[in-house]
């Protein structure tokens, strides 16, 4: 009885104890500056930037957490890769340089090779350097219908809480790499803080792991790790 006289006060709009909301809907952007190898991912230097929206159902609440089901649709899902310039100083049979610039590279670590080869009965002798040369982004939209959110601390203007989702994105071009296909699995991990401004008003700033990946559907799979931050403006009742 004394859970139910808790879950009603909850609902009511006039003396709630609690910072908590039935239905929430929220305003986000969220950036990563970089990528790197830090659980599965192995694309280098990418970065992330997402606008778009959220939704909230609260599942459960009591005195220590209140437990939501929590879902988010990126309308603009923007991710930019490195592109990359080849420059290939051929030695024989005459000296000269060839530049080429090439699409979206691995890693942005400074490549160089020596080649020779015969064809026709020539010898072709001389080397090559790849290495970074400017950004692409590349335009999708993502979305992750999978999705939980537990804020700690429901009877306190500011909560801690942890959140997870699962979704995916499709992108305009292939990404990180031409091989790599442009449909992707998503998900993340994350924890923030939440404070209320009001019952039904608060602000969100949320630190997340970020994993895209094609799952092996395309014929390369290398994957893409980013830490984001994340801020939302959440409204609802």
């Amino acid at each position: 009885m004394a859970g139910a006289a808790a879950q009603s006060g909850a609902d009511s709009s006039h003396g709630s104890p609690y910072y908590a909301r039935k239905n929430s809907f929220g305003l986000l952007a969220a950036f990563s500056p970089d990528s790197s190898h830090i659980l599965l991912g192995g694309a280098e230097n990418r970065m992330l930037l997402n606008i778009g929206g959220s939704y909230s159902r609260r599942l459960f609440l009591n005195r220590i957490v209140d437990w939501q089901y929590d879902a988010e649709l990126l309308p603009a899902a923007l991710e930019s890769d490195p592109v990359s310039t080849s420059v290939n100083n051929q030695t024989s049979p005459s000296t000269a340089t060839f530049t080429n610039d090439d699409g979206p590279i691995l890693s942005c670590a400074t490549y160089t090779a020596q080649y020779s080869f015969v064809y026709g009965g020539v010898t072709y002798a001389g080397t090559e350097t790849i290495s970074c040369n400017g950004r692409r982004w590349t335009i999708g939209e993502a979305m992750s219908p999978i999705g939980f959110q537990w804020n700690f601390r429901p009877r306190h203007k500011t909560q801690p809480f942890f959140v997870g989702h699962g979704g995916y994105m499709y992108s305009t071009e292939p990404i990180p790499v031409a091989a790599a296909g442009s449909f992707n699995f998503t998900f993340d991990l994350g924890v923030g803080v939440e404070v209320f401004r009001s019952h039904t008003r608060s602000i969100r700033g949320e630190f997340r792991y970020h994993h895209i990946s094609n799952h092996g559907t395309a014929s390369f799979n290398p994957g893409i790790d980013n830490l984001m931050y994340q801020v939302s403006y959440v409204f609802g009742r």
